[in-house]
């Protein structure tokens, strides 16, 4: 692998500059830096992506009723970084959205995460938010150590509340039980004592006014960058000039599985047009404990275009097919890591985005982790520059 990437690294083209960069992969990851490495340190980039399109799972379109979908399930943007915001917003404008969730528990759709209406509802109380904490306390099963999924919720809402909503919803996603995963996958949903229903709790939610797609064509749209779809970059990282590599694919796969195959969560997708207005109240309705899909969600509250017809998308977790969350074991971090040494021994490439590290990050965390990584190439940049000069 390495011997391949020297000579394609150091391969030239009589009369042609060839690229600075070549990117593996096209969402936020990739497209983040191909911006800022054409537009503010006037490098040439290639962009290769083996789907026929940009923006990653984040990509959106028009079925066939005219109803803007996520083919690769919803995608809701939301942080508390204002620098991640104001630069999303170079490429587009933004529309208000704060998600909301039920869940089917019981026989009854209640709010997601667990708060004050929840339980009230589920157990035909009239508790107040003080009253709901002293509840709350009175089924936690207190944990010396937290290591698992299954300590975290117990930990705080005590085995029913568990039962209900997590235990079977983790089961589908990841095909483990939460006794299997760590803590960072239930940890990652809060329990509230009030009446707030909103799914996320960050300073900055909306979406893309007019899609996903059209915020990644305006971010690409540089002269310095050049696109190259439905192409597996390993058919043509030889037969191409460049400098430096950005790989924001799977990294065991970049690696040809030497160590071993990385476990990933895959995801199939059902999509449904409807002809009516409306399907459910909310984005997305969980199922934790009924039927072989997680939830649905109905794009029309998270985009907020009007239409006559709808469209679902019903989510089957599974364990084959494209990657989409890594596990978070500690079997599966300790194989990354030896993925990691070797991915440190290689100059020329650079590893960013979810897959490419292992991590389970939002769409936010994917954006600032490609700023923060675009300063430490600007910065060897202005070192090599210093070098020649």
């Amino acid at each position: 692998m390495s011997e391949s990437f020297r000579s394609a690294a150091s391969a030239t083209v009589p009369g042609q500059r060839g690229f600075d960069y070549l990117i593996v992969g096209a969402g936020f990851a990739g497209s983040v830096l191909a911006e800022r490495l054409a537009r503010e340190l006037d490098q040439r980039v290639l962009i290769i992506d083996k789907r026929p399109h940009i923006g990653g799972n984040a990509y959106d379109r028009h079925d066939d009723a005219g109803v803007l979908i996520h083919p690769y399930g919803p995608h809701i943007f939301h942080t508390n970084s204002a620098d991640i915001f104001e630069y999303l917003s170079r490429f587009t404008e933004w529309r208000p959205y704060q998600h909301r969730v039920l869940a089917s528990v019981d026989g009854q759709m209640v709010p997601m995460p667990i708060n004050l209406d929840t339980v009230n509802r589920l157990y035909g109380l009239s508790l107040t938010a003080f009253e709901m904490e002293k509840f709350l306390e009175s089924l936690a099963e207190k944990k010396d150590t937290v290591r698992t999924s299954e300590d975290v919720v117990v930990s705080k809402v005590g085995r029913d509340l568990y039962n209900k909503f997590f235990r079977g919803y983790t089961r589908k996603q990841w095909g483990l039980d939460p006794s299997e995963l760590d803590a960072s996958v239930t940890a990652r949903v809060p329990t509230r004592t009030n009446r707030d229903d909103r799914y996320f709790s960050d300073t900055y939610q909306a979406m893309p006014l007019h899609g996903y797609t059209r915020m990644f064509e305006r971010m690409l749209d540089h002269p310095n960058i050049k696109i190259m779809l439905a192409t597996d970059y390993r058919d043509v990282v030889d037969l191409l000039p460049w400098r430096h590599m950005v790989y924001t694919g799977p990294i065991d796969a970049f690696f040809q599985h030497k160590h071993g195959k990385l476990p990933y969560r895959s995801l199939q997708f059902r999509h449904v047009t409807l002809p009516q207005e409306q399907f459910q109240p909310v984005g997305t309705v969980n199922y934790p404990n009924d039927y072989s899909y997680t939830r649905i969600s109905e794009f029309k509250h998270i985009t907020g275009q009007k239409h006559p017809s709808t469209s679902v998308v019903y989510e089957y977790p599974c364990a084959e097919g494209d990657p989409y969350y890594p596990v978070p074991r500690p079997e599966n971090a300790e194989l990354y890591r030896r993925y990691e040494a070797e991915a440190e021994t290689l100059e020329n490439v650079t590893f960013v985005g979810r897959l490419a590290t292992y991590k389970y990050y939002n769409m936010d965390q994917v954006v600032g982790q490609a700023l923060a990584t675009f300063k430490r190439l600007a910065q060897r940049h202005a070192q090599q520059q210093a070098s020649a000069a």
